[in-house]
């Protein structure tokens, strides 16, 4: 079995989980295909073809169809998981799980029945403008607990340790987006040039889930794009706002890659090793603004 990249018809998802004679399992790519026609992202398409052919290895050696699946298999399935060698984080099992469950009520239009196992958990929810006390829900199906994560943001002479390492105008605007305006590594990657509106000191962002937001650019990341655009960037037919400077891909849009490779040198230069984008993303926000703000300026939904 193998999960291939199969160029097709723009109604049919790129991702294809295919039997170890070569023929598609219907039941994965059907489901996938719908994924693409809801005009998931690539990358949500690319995760739940993996969490889909991470499955489909170890239901295979079942006897079961997808119609037989219960709470029970499911409970089966994370036992397998957990026996792995690195043993996957407990947000892969709730994310895997969380597809078979997308999948079964796909294909049979009910959720998946308890069988054997009963799982049942409770959480709390308040009301989205926070008044009232908090509800108490029940909810069913298997899920593991997640600790929860805390971004540790960098120090502030950590920051302009590494802010001091760049050298163009580029860099220090793809950074200073990230201190500043909160921007996440594909947010850059994904602008393009009538985004900007140096005029108005304005960039509109398109984010998670196809959600926009206009954020004001402040003056330090205002006068270096407009030394980028004006002396640094290549001429070049690239709608995108960050294109390689030099090199075999001069004038092409920058890369993940390229964007890792330029925070994997300047840690070595500036030995700030814990630098990444993420938590550039979480630095100035958390220390400038209230939380409300913050939500709405980093594009990420926040509860009361």
């Amino acid at each position: 079995m193998k999960l291939a990249l199969v160029p097709l018809s723009a109604a049919a998802c790129p991702y294809r989980l295919l039997d170890d004679a070569g023929q598609e399992i219907a039941w994965a790519n059907d489901f996938l295909d719908a994924q693409h026609l809801r005009q998931l992202s690539p990358r949500s398409l690319r995760a739940y073809a993996y969490d889909l052919f991470h499955f489909a290895r170890w239901f295979q050696s079942r006897p079961q169809t997808l119609s037989e699946i219960t709470e029970s298999t499911l409970l089966d399935y994370v036992r397998h998981q957990l026996t792995q060698q690195p043993q996957p984080t407990p947000q892969t099992v709730n994310h895997r799980l969380t597809v078979i469950r997308c999948l079964y009520r796909f294909h049979l239009g009910q959720e998946i029945p308890s069988g054997r196992s009963h799982f049942q958990r409770t959480y709390t929810t308040r009301c989205p403008v926070g008044y009232g006390r908090p509800h108490r829900n029940v909810a069913f199906g298997l899920r593991l607990r997640q600790p929860r994560r805390v971004i540790q943001p960098l120090a502030a002479e950590h920051v302009a340790q590494f802010w001091a390492s760049f050298r163009t105008f580029r860099d220090l605007a793809v950074v200073g987006l990230m201190l500043l305006d909160g921007l996440r590594s594909c947010e850059i990657l994904a602008l393009q040039l009538e985004d900007l509106k140096l005029a108005d000191a304005l960039l509109h962002v398109l984010g998670k889930g196809g959600k926009q937001r206009t954020l004001p650019l402040p003056g330090e990341i205002l006068e270096a794009l407009r030394s980028y655009l004006g002396l640094e960037r290549p001429l070049t037919n690239s709608p995108r706002l960050f294109v390689s400077l030099k090199g075999r891909r001069r004038g092409q849009p920058m890369t993940p890659a390229g964007l890792r490779s330029l925070f994997r040198h300047h840690r070595s230069r500036s030995e700030v090793r814990s630098a990444n984008p993420h938590r550039f993303r979480h630095y100035a926000p958390s220390r400038t603004m209230p939380p409300r703000i913050v939500s709405t300026a980093s594009g990420r939904a926040f509860g009361p």
